[in-house]
């Protein structure tokens, strides 16, 4: 038990750290680009928006997978990557698009956080 819990603190780990990539991404780009024309390039690359999407999904079916998930680690986690979907790959959206991602991100990363918690107090009880 304590070797999947530990399993599943590894993959919420690195799906936070994606997160993390992810938002700064939306959010830290767009200002730099302001100062740094090249850096627009990469703030408005639309590959790497649905790159953030495709590395996110595998990470958190590992997690729900790996280990008995509650409710709220679910519910979390496939609202955040369905925001990250819709946001990246729904054309009718577009203009929505930071919003939805940075919802999706952050709910993401709040269903990883509350995942790795409950994974690491299970590892060592």
């Amino acid at each position: 038990m304590a070797a999947r819990a530990h399993k599943a603190a590894t993959i919420d780990g690195l799906a936070i750290s994606l997160s993390g990539l992810c938002l700064i991404h939306c959010l830290v780009l767009p200002i730099l680009s302001a100062s740094l024309p090249i850096v627009g390039m990469w703030a408005e690359a639309e590959w790497l928006h649905k790159a953030f999407v495709v590395a996110a999904f595998p990470l958190s079916l590992l997690r729900l997978t790996s280990t008995a998930a509650n409710n709220a680690v679910t519910a979390l986690i496939v609202s955040g990557l369905w925001l990250l979907v819709a946001g990246a790959f729904v054309e009718a959206l577009h203009d929505f698009e930071t919003l939805l991602t940075v919802l999706g991100g952050t709910m993401l990363a709040a269903g990883h956080a509350l995942g790795w918690k409950r994974a690491h107090a299970e590892s060592h009880s």
